[in-house]
């Protein structure tokens, strides 16, 4: 045992659906780690927009997980589960979970842990593994994206969407985002985006038609959904691919299938909390042999917005609400 591990732990629970103010501190047991599984102290625990949904009751736990929020930590792993035996008891990890991080400890699969180079600070270890899994497997396993290509990328400033920028520029791709502000566009443009258009100044289906000379994008990475939808369609490139992550636009969307057939798109999209521990392990075994190189060189690192201390989850929910923030907010355990 590294170190001691007490009976129970403070963390942050839902008392009923409904506003920030549901997000209450309480004793709960410390769970114990099962089969493959390793219990880690948590060190901070990132904000994710499905952190928001199932607080509000839009986005109900997966049965086998917890019914705490938090979807990606950092920390240390103290106490390890039958099979487990990749990782050593004092390992930095940082880990995609279903659920779990915001409390002093959480249980992770230990094939959805990646080691935390020394050079990379704790908080921003915490910000990666929800961003970074989802944008790898839409973008570059989904979307088939390939170096040359253009990606239209909605909400550029978003944890998503930061993300999404960085990991195309280092794959060579050419990144255009919408923002919601020139002030975002401006730095959206900063962290690496080719062109940023402010949705609210100018319609971005004529500026994507604009700054591509009429070829249009291969690639759309959509968090929007809803009337967005055909209006992406006019945005792609013959053979180009539509992939949806997120619906806060709305889940219905009318679209011309004939267009879908006459200019071959793929319409594609996933979800990835209610995966298979199987699938994630495989998509982490992909992320460390093709990504964390860059995490480990200092190549990526997340853009960090703010951080709160855990009592003050309800706080940093607003913030996220309010749609202020650039970049990753995190909780400090």
């Amino acid at each position: 045992m590294y170190q001691a591990v007490p009976d129970e732990m403070i963390a942050l629970a839902i008392t009923a659906p409904g506003g920030p103010e549901v997000l209450v501190s309480q004793q709960v047991p410390v769970p114990k780690p099962g089969p493959g599984e390793v219990l880690v102290k948590v060190a901070f625990a990132g904000v994710n927009r499905p952190d928001v949904l199932q607080r509000q009751g839009l986005y109900p736990a997966p049965p086998d997980a917890s019914p705490l929020l938090g979807l990606e930590i950092s920390g240390i792993v103290v106490a390890r589960g039958e099979g487990a035996d990749s990782l050593q008891e004092g390992a930095r990890v940082c880990a995609l979970v279903a659920g779990g991080g915001y409390a002093e400890y959480c249980i992770a699969d230990a094939g959805q842990c990646l080691p935390i180079p020394d050079s990379l600070p704790l908080d921003q270890a915490a910000a990666l593994p929800e961003t970074l899994f989802t944008v790898w497997h839409n973008v570059f396993d989904r979307g088939w994206a390939m170096e040359g290509e253009t990606m239209l990328v909605h909400g550029g400033t978003s944890g998503i969407g930061t993300m999404a920028i960085m990991l195309g520029k280092l794959f060579g791709l050419k990144v255009i985002v919408t923002c919601g502000s020139e002030a975002k566009c401006q730095r959206a443009r900063e962290i690496g985006a080719d062109l940023a258009i402010n949705y609210k100044d100018a319609d971005f289906v004529e500026e994507v038609a604009r700054m591509t000379g009429g070829k249009g994008v291969n690639l759309v990475l959509d968090m929007i959904s809803g009337d967005y939808v055909p209006r992406n369609l006019k945005c792609l490139a013959e053979d180009g691919r539509h992939v949806t992550i997120a619906v806060l636009g709305g889940a219905k969307a009318q679209i011309n299938m004939a267009v879908v057939m006459s200019r071959r798109y793929v319409l594609t999209g996933s979800t990835l909390r209610p995966r298979p521990a199987s699938f994630k392990r495989l998509l982490a075994q992909e992320i460390a042999s093709q990504v964390w190189p860059m995490v480990e060189s200092g190549d990526l690192r997340p853009v960090m917005d703010a951080c709160f201390p855990l009592a003050q989850a309800g706080e940093a929910h607003r913030r996220m609400e309010a749609g202020d923030h650039v970049g990753k907010i995190v909780l400090e355990v």
